[in-house]
């Protein structure tokens, strides 16, 4: 897992044309590259900066974020997706460019 000040490195948090803050890169990244682990602890009720993971079992897990990965936008053109709580690029991304993902049918 990549900690916060690691990640602080590649990425940055400034204001967002889709929504309040967001999470910009630093650096071009390319497709396919790892980009971290979303970190917080577990919780059962939604909020703010809450990630829902489908486990192994089928049950959802909500993970309330702690690191700037928290930050991640919604876009229905993505340019990452999580496996789990691993996130990873779909496409190139600019230095610069805002970092994005799908929340899901329920946004």
């Amino acid at each position: 897992m990549i900690d916060n000040e690691e990640l602080e490195q590649f990425y940055f948090v400034d204001d967002s044309l889709i929504h309040g803050k967001g999470l910009f890169a630093r650096v071009d990244i390319e497709e396919g590259e790892y980009l971290g682990n979303y970190h917080g602890p577990k919780v059962s009720e939604n909020g703010m900066h809450v990630l829902w993971v489908e486990n192994d079992d089928g049950e959802w897990e909500g993970y309330d974020g702690e690191n700037i990965l928290r930050y991640l936008n919604h876009s229905s053109k993505p340019n990452a997706e999580f496996d789990g709580k691993e996130l990873y690029a779909v496409c190139d991304i600019k230095t610069g460019e805002e970092i994005t993902f799908d929340y899901g049918e329920e946004p």
